[in-house]
């Protein structure tokens, strides 16, 4: 049911029980088009701008897209001194935006050459509905509202699952107890875009969830095709280019293009491109805007020729389609880092380095849901030169920021559990050579480092990066593609996972829909590829190396009562510090009672354990301990029988018989052997030297201090 406000134009349907509202027409007015998207509490407003002039010949879309979270939408202020949101955006932010850009991408009209920006700000959110599912609806809304050329609209949802039940767009809550996490964006005709990560989910069951996730946007699309009205759309100016102009570009370029797609090296074959397109340019004496138009020509004779041979049974690199360039693994490269391997996959090799800290090198995450530490970490670098090019080296951008995650998501899964292994883990992936699918090499890589580092995953965890060619007469799904063939393909189909299963997968479709049938092809395909490779990464380091590195540090954790922390620390943080000072570690105490001790020397880290124990170990009336007179006073002796805690020998308690004076029997500094008598209601413990005193004290000293 729709139900529309009678000032504005806003217009509401239930969705997956919650109510979903669109409203254009009110906000932003400047803009080519705007919208705000409400799900529950959370709110959107995306906006979608094009310039007013169009720049001819170019071989990309001129689409940027912005995220951006603002920290009142959860009623926060932002920490640092400027108090406000300013800076690079936020890894969560680049990532949305990239989900944004994805699926929108395919769907504008060759030809239209405008640059566009589209910019989502998340208003609100109410903790529990994610707002980039909200921003990828809006920002179809927004281009369908405005006068841009749009093939649209498009939709997004989240799906879950949990008990083996799927679930459209969970809750936060929900997706805690989910193992999968998996987004579908669709237009009417079909499927553009899929993201996500799951624990060891067999491929029938993604493939179900990603046709179930696009039955539950179907409303979405219909909401926003029967309601959304939009202004007339922008002409596209398409550059013409004479029939003949092309043909001749066409005869002359053809066989020799033909001839350097048979050089099976990246490099070589792309330079011999350059030099047939010299050639033919200057055979023709072309210049001026002729020069870009024979590259556009160019372009799409090259393309041409790569789906045909494709087609044919033959790639570029003379493999079949479902045939795996050579795997090449190696571990243990790096002498003092903690874990390390290199991994090859034909023209693609990527350096992997895992590092283990403590909880202090933990990543503190401020996010609109609050802080959270992250003790788990990809970094992917994707230097110039492993495509051989030259250009100044900076920050992570969008590509570094997103196939990082990707890996992430994909080894997550076998990370163990804190308890199990108390590490923050930090992986490196040094892209050193790059022709398609890196992202897939990092996590093949990332996985034998983290076996070669001594961290106890129980299996490897290897990707594969799939492609497509789809044409009327004929549909070829291509294993392991190259960049060639990602760029002159229909599919960039992401997919990684162990023998049970997929931990993470992501694809991007640039045509019209895809069969359930062709992505089910994909899905079996990759799993074949997928397992050639774990054969041979396990062939290279099968399991966990039997301990981690000497140079990583020691890490034991001891769990004491949250009650005890005050013992642990002491007055004025003394009982630590002199733990600390003793035995030159360093300790982390949590929260909930679990404190980690830290250190390179494991004699010191024993006897740092021990120390941590016994400063918080119960009193027990009536048993034994050896203790240091800390102060003689009139009434007695305060003698600290644990790190920390402190109790009095009345001056009756300090011998059998009758004591004058205190200082007549001990005097600071003493080791003394005490019983405890009792503790009273305030805490205070009593103690006695008298009656431990006995014919057997000497074999009691012996005991206490063993």
């Amino acid at each position: 049911m729709i139900e529309r406000w009678i000032m504005g134009q806003k217009v509401q349907i239930e969705w997956a029980g919650r109510p979903l509202g669109i409203s254009f027409g009110e906000v932003a007015g400047q803009a080519d088009g705007a919208v705000l998207v409400r799900y529950a509490d959370s709110v959107v407003l995306v906006t979608a701008v094009t310039s007013k002039k169009p720049e001819l010949f170019l071989d990309f879309l001129p689409l940027t897209v912005e995220y951006q979270e603002m920290a009142y939408a959860a009623g926060r202020i932002p920490g640092g001194f400027f108090k406000r949101e300013i800076g690079r955006p936020s890894d969560k932010e680049i990532l949305t935006a990239r989900l944004i850009d994805r699926s929108i991408r395919p769907l504008f009209p060759e030809g239209f050459l405008r640059e566009i920006q589209i910019i989502a700000t998340v208003l609100s959110v109410d903790q529990e509905n994610d707002p980039d599912i909200l921003a990828v609806i809006g920002a179809s809304c927004a281009l369908m509202v405005s006068d841009i050329p749009f093939n649209g609209p498009i939709a997004a949802v989240r799906v879950g699952r949990k008990g083996g039940n799927l679930i459209i767009n969970p809750t936060q809550g929900e997706l805690e107890d989910s193992d999968l996490n998996l987004i579908v964006a669709g237009h009417e005709n079909g499927i553009v875009m899929v993201e996500g990560g799951g624990n060891f989910v067999p491929e029938e069951d993604i493939l179900e969830a990603i046709f179930f996730g696009y039955e539950a946007l179907k409303p979405v699309l219909a909401l926003q095709k029967e309601e959304l009205v939009g202004r007339p759309k922008i002409e596209i100016e398409q550059p013409s280019l004479d029939p003949g102009f092309i043909n001749t570009i066409t005869d002359l370029a053809t066989p020799l293009i033909q001839e350097a797609l048979a050089i099976p090296k990246k490099q070589p074959r792309h330079k011999r491109l350059e030099e047939i397109f010299l050639e033919v340019t200057s055979n023709l004496g072309l210049d001026g805007d002729k020069i870009l138009q024979a590259q556009s020509v160019f372009r799409d004779l090259e393309r041409k020729i790569i789906r045909q041979m494709a087609l044919d049974g033959k790639r570029i690199d003379g493999r079949c389609p479902t045939d795996i360039r050579p795997v090449f693994c190696e571990a243990g490269v790096l002498p003092r880092t903690h874990g390390s391997a290199i991994f090859r996959r034909g023209e693609t090799q990527i350096l992997a380095v895992t590092t283990l800290g403590t909880t202090e090198d933990e990543q503190k995450i401020e996010a609109l849901y609050g802080e959270k530490f992250k003790s788990f970490m990809v970094h992917y670098n994707f230097p110039p030169y492993c495509v051989g090019e030259v250009r100044r080296l900076k920050g992570p951008g969008r590509r570094e920021i997103g196939h990082g995650a990707l890996a992430e998501r994909a080894l997550k899964p076998l990370i163990p559990s804190e308890e199990a292994f108390p590490y923050t883990i930090r992986i490196v992936s040094e892209v050193l050579e790059s022709n398609g699918s890196s992202s897939m090499a990092t996590v093949c890589g990332g996985s034998l480092s983290l076996m070669d580092a001594g961290v106890p995953i129980e299996k490897h965890v290897a990707g594969i990066g799939m492609g497509l060619i789809l044409e009327p007469e004929r549909t070829i799904v291509l294993s392991d593609i190259t960049g060639d063939e990602d760029h002159c393909g229909d599919m960039d189909f992401k997919i990684a996972g162990t023998e049970d299963g997929i931990t993470a997968f992501q694809m991007d479709i640039k045509v019209e829909g895809l069969e359930k049938e062709v992505l089910h092809r994909a899905l079996i395909q990759s799993r074949e590829a997928r397992l050639y490779i774990l054969k041979k990464m396990a062939e290279t380091l099968p399991r966990p190396r039997p301990s981690i590195s000497p140079y990583a540090p020691k890490v034991t954790v001891v769990e004491i009562s949250p009650e005890k922390i005050a013992n642990l620390i002491g007055p004025g943080g003394r009982v630590i510090k002199n733990i600390i000072n003793e035995t030159g570690v360093s300790i982390d105490i949590k929260e909930t009672g679990k404190v980690h001790v830290i250190s390179h020397d494991e004699e010191a880290l024993g006897k740092a354990v021990d120390l941590v124990k016994q400063a918080t170990q119960d009193v027990e009336i009536g048993k034994l301990y050896i203790g240091k007179v800390k102060k003689v006073i009139d009434s007695g002796a305060l003698v600290e029988i644990l790190p920390g805690i402190v109790g009095l020998v009345h001056i009756s308690e300090l011998d059998r018989h009758r004591v004058r004076r205190a200082s007549d029997v001990t005097k600071e500094g003493d080791e003394v052997l005490v019983r405890v008598l009792g503790i009273e209601k305030d805490g205070r413990i009593r103690l006695s030297r008298k009656a431990a005193l006995s014919p057997h004290i000497h074999r009691n000293r012996r005991e206490m201090r063993r």
